[in-house]
C-alpha cells in the first residue's frame, strides 16, 4: 500500500484531489477535485465519449436529471432490493458489509482478541454463526444479526419541509408518515435507468435502428456502508455508462464485443497491460436480471478489483418500466420475420448489453498506473530519486509547460506570447515562472506534463527553445514553430 500512500499525498500536494470541507474537519467519503484533477477527469471522460459516442454512428448521448420520479426506482427494484447486509461487531464495534467478507464454515472455531473492558486484550475462542461472518477487523464471530441497509439517498421535494409536521416527542401519525412518503424522492444511484425510461423518446426522435446505444456520463450517489481506498469507493462518484440495445439472440456476440473493446480501451491509455484483465462472473455473482457479466479489473495496491462491469441485462429493465409505467417500450422492425408467427414485421423488446465504468475509479487507476520512480544523479554527483507521472499525453492535464529561465521581463513576455500562440492550436499548457528551473522540472514531472519548454535569453535572439521530454529527460533545442509541432504531432500520433 506504499504506492497508494504516495499517490494520495501527490493528489493533495499537486492539486488533483482535496478532502471535501477540509477546513471544517472534512466529510468522510466526499472529495473535491482540484485544478489538475478537474482536467484529468475531463480528459478521461472525453476519451471515453470519443470512443463510445462520437466515433460511432449507432450510439448517441443523454444527460438526464439526477432526481427522477420515485416510481422509476420502485419499478427498477432499487427501492425494495437496493440494500446490503449491515453487520456490527459486538467486540470492536466495527461495521461492515457481510456479503463483502470471506465467509467461514458455520460452527467452525476462531480465536480473537477481546476488546471488552477488564479483559485486557485476552485471547478468546468461539464459534462462527449461521451466516459464516466474522469481523474483518478483529476476527470475532460475535456479531449483530445482518439487517438491510438501503443504498439510496433520500431527499424531499416540495415547498414545505415534510419533517416539520412530525413532533419528535410523540410517535408520528399515519397521515404524517403518508405525507412524508409522498414527498420522498431519491438521488440516482446509477445513470443507467434514465437511458431505459427514455428509450422510446431517443429511438423515435433520432430514427435509430437496432442495434444502437445510449450513453451517459454523470454523477451518482450511494449511501455506502463501507467507504474505502480513497476515491475508489465513495458515496458520491461519477459514472460513464452505455446501454446497448440489440436484437434477441445476438446478445452473446455483443457481450463479447463490448468486453474486449472496453478492456483494450484501458490498456491503450495505461502503461502496464498486464495490470488489466477481464474476469467472467460465476453464477453466484450475477445480478438477478443478468445472464452473463464480465468485470474489467485492475491490479490495485490491495489486489485485483473492479474497474468496469460489462453486463448482459436481458430485457429486464425495459420490461420492468413497461409494467410500471404502462408504456410499450418495444421496438418494431418492419423487415424482420417474427419467429413466433412466421410473418414479416417483428415487434420485440431488445436485449441490453451495459458497459458501466466508474470515472472516479478510472481516475485513480490511471494515476496509480502512471506513478513512476527512477534513480538519477544531480549536477553535483549525488544520487537522487526522481518521481514522475507517466500519464498518456492525452490524459495529462497540461500537454506542455513553458518555463522562462528567469523572471526577466523579456523572458516572461516571450513565454506568455508563445503560450498565447500555442493555445490557438488547441494545446492545453501553462506558463510557469516560479522557483528554480530544476524544481519546476520536478514539479511538472510529478503532475505528468509530457514536455517542458525552456525559454532563455538566447531565445530572444535566435527564436529557439529547449524542449525536455518528461520520461527520458532528453533535451533538444529547436525553433519556436518546430517545438509547437513536436508537441502537437506527438499527441496526434497517439
Amino acid at each position: 500500500m506504499d504506492l497508494m500512500t504516495k499517490v494520495v499525498s501527490l493528489c493533495k500536494r499537486r492539486g488533483f484531489v482535496f478532502q471535501s470541507s477540509e477546513i471544517y474537519g472534512g466529510l468522510k467519503s466526499f472529495y473535491d477535485y482540484g485544478p489538475l484533477g478537474v482536467d484529468l477527469k475531463k480528459n478521461i471522460a472525453k476519451l471515453w465519449w470519443d470512443d463510445m459516442v462520437d466515433n460511432r454512428e449507432n450510439v448517441v448521448g443523454l444527460d438526464s436529471s439526477i432526481i427522477m420520479h420515485p416510481r422509476v426506482w420502485q419499478s427498477s427494484g432499487h427501492v425494495s432490493n437496493f440494500s446490503d447486509p449491515l453487520v456490527d461487531c459486538l467486540n470492536c464495534k466495527a461495521r461492515f458489509r457481510g456479503d463483502k467478507q470471506p465467509s467461514l464454515a458455520p460452527g467452525s472455531t476462531v480465536t480473537w482478541r477481546s476488546k471488552a473492558s477488564g479483559d485486557n486484550n485476552v485471547l478468546k475462542t468461539g464459534q462462527v454463526g449461521d451466516h459464516g461472518y466474522v469481523c474483518p477487523e478483529c476476527g470475532c464471530p460475535h456479531l449483530s444479526q445482518p439487517r438491510d441497509f438501503s443504498g439510496l439517498f433520500k431527499t424531499f421535494l416540495g415547498a414545505v419541509d415534510p419533517l416539520s409536521c412530525i413532533n419528535p416527542s410523540t410517535p408520528p401519525s399515519q397521515a404524517a408518515i403518508d405525507h412524508l412518503l409522498s414527498q420522498t424522492v431519491y438521488l440516482r444511484p446509477e445513470t443507467a435507468q434514465a437511458m431505459f425510461i427514455q428509450f422510446l423518446n431517443v429511438q423515435k426522435s433520432m430514427g435509430l435502428k437496432v442495434p444502437f446505444g445510449i450513453a451517459q456520463h454523470g454523477k451518482s450517489f450511494r449511501n455506502e456502508i463501507v467507504v474505502e481506498h480513497f476515491i475508489f469507493r465513495s458515496c458520491e462518484f461519477e459514472q460513464m455508462e452505455m446501454e446497448f440495445f440489440c436484437e434477441p439472440g445476438t446478445e452473446k456476440e455483443w457481450l463479447s464485443y463490448w468486453s474486449e473493446n472496453r478492456l483494450s480501451w484501458y490498456q491503450k491509455y495505461g502503461n502496464h497491460r498486464d495490470n488489466f484483465r477481464l474476469r467472467a462472473h460465476d453464477s453466484s455473482e450475477l445480478a438477478h436480471y443478468s445472464d452473463a457479466c464480465y468485470d474489467i479489473e485492475y491490479q490495485y495496491p490491495w489486489g485485483w478489483d473492479e474497474l468496469e462491469g460489462v453486463a448482459s441485462r436481458g430485457d429486464y429493465d425495459l420490461h420492468a418500466h413497461s409494467q410500471g409505467s404502462k408504456a410499450k417500450l418495444s421496438y418494431f422492425d418492419p423487415k424482420k420475420t417474427d419467429p413466433a408467427t412466421g410473418k414479416v414485421g417483428w415487434r420485440y423488446m431488445p436485449k441490453v448489453i451495459e458497459p458501466a465504468a466508474g470515472l472516479t475509479r478510472a481516475f485513480l487507476c490511471f494515476l496509480l498506473d502512471a506513478y513512476s520512480e527512477s534513480r538519477g544523479v544531480t549536477s553535483t554527483g549525488e544520487e537522487k530519486n526522481r518521481f514522475f507521472l507517466n500519464l498518456h499525453p492525452l490524459l495529462a492535464p497540461y500537454k506542455a509547460a513553458i518555463l522562462p529561465l528567469s523572471k526577466d521581463d523579456g523572458l516572461m513576455t516571450l513565454a506568455h506570447s508563445l503560450g498565447k500562440e500555442w493555445r490557438k492550436s488547441g494545446l492545453k499548457l501553462t506558463v510557469d515562472g516560479y522557483q528554480s528551473i530544476g524544481k519546476r522540472y520536478a514539479k511538472h514531472d510529478e503532475i505528468g506534463t509530457p514536455y517542458a519548454v525552456t525559454v532563455d535569453h538566447q531565445s530572444l535572439v535566435d527564436h529557439h527553445v529547449t524542449v525536455r521530454n518528461r520520461n527520458t529527460t532528453h533535451q533538444v533545442r529547436v525553433p519556436f514553430k518546430q517545438a509547437q509541432l513536436m508537441i502537437t504531432e506527438s499527441l496526434e500520433r497517439r
